[in-house]
C-alpha cells in the first residue's frame, strides 16, 4: 500500500472500485476508498438521483458549477502569471 497509489477509474460493468488491505492496515484502506468514492463522484451521483430534478434546477446548477469552474480557473491564472 505504502508503493503508491494504483487507482484506476471506476468503468461500467468492471464490478466497481477496489482497494485492497495489506497487513491488517483497515483504516489506511477505508482512508483511500473514500477518496476514490469523492475523485470518481459517486457520491455527488447517488444525491443526484434520490430526488427528480426539473430540467430548470439542471441548467441553473449547471450554470453554477461552470462559473465556479471559471472563477478557480481565473483566480489560478491570476496566481501564477506573476
Amino acid at each position: 500500500m505504502g508503493q503508491g497509489n494504483n487507482h484506476e477509474p471506476c468503468e461500467a460493468g468492471r464490478g466497481g472500485l477496489t482497494v485492497r488491505v495489506h497487513e491488517g492496515q483497515f483504516e489506511k484502506a477505508m482512508k483511500v476508498f473514500k477518496k476514490k468514492v469523492m475523485n470518481d463522484g459517486i457520491l455527488k451521483e447517488l444525491k443526484a438521483r434520490q430526488a427528480y430534478e426539473k430540467p430548470g434546477e439542471i441548467r441553473r446548477r449547471k450554470a453554477a458549477e461552470a462559473r465556479r469552474r471559471q472563477l478557480k480557473q481565473n483566480s489560478l491564472n491570476k496566481r501564477f502569471d506573476h
